[in-house]
């Protein structure tokens, strides 16, 4: 279900809050692979599924960063921001990737606004705890903390 708030005053209401998670979204091999033509990164955990069959994940994976490139689309169905004039990534305050997200599996994004405060230019910060799950995992698949700056 999808969290909307119009403006600045309702963004920072949001602090504190657990916001759910997106749907679940299949990786598929094709999208790793435009991911690797897209990077360069044609390692052949991500792009060889005969070898990496016999590798130590058991078949292709998803590059970390195509896991982390994917939490703007599902963010997006978490949570939708009306009402300012910009919105831009600050940054990220820690990444890690404990768990391998293989060809095939499934991951959704848990969201957690864990602090909203004013900055200058009349905005606001919004420091989010991202946690991609994945399917039948134990282990979330990313968790990161990310910064945005929104201004009305």
């Amino acid at each position: 279900m999808t969290t909307t708030v119009t403006g600045l005053d309702e963004i920072k209401a949001l602090a504190g809050r657990d916001l759910g998670s997106s749907g679940w979204l299949e990786i598929t091999q094709e999208r790793v692979d435009t991911f690797a033509d897209a990077t360069g990164d044609h390692q052949w955990i991500h792009v060889d599924p005969e070898r990496a069959a016999k590798g130590p994940f058991g078949g292709t994976i998803a590059h970390g960063y195509l896991t982390l490139s994917l939490l703007i689309p599902l963010f997006n169905e978490v949570l939708d921001i009306q009402g300012v004039t910009m919105s831009v990534n600050y940054g990220l305050e820690k990444v890690r990737f404990p768990a391998p997200v293989p060809v095939g599996g499934k991951i959704r994004l848990a969201v957690r606004i864990a602090s909203v405060a004013d900055v200058g230019g009349d905005g606001v910060q919004m420091v989010v705890d991202f946690t991609v799950e994945l399917d039948g995992s134990a282990k979330p698949a990313c968790v990161a903390q990310a910064v945005y700056r929104h201004y009305a």
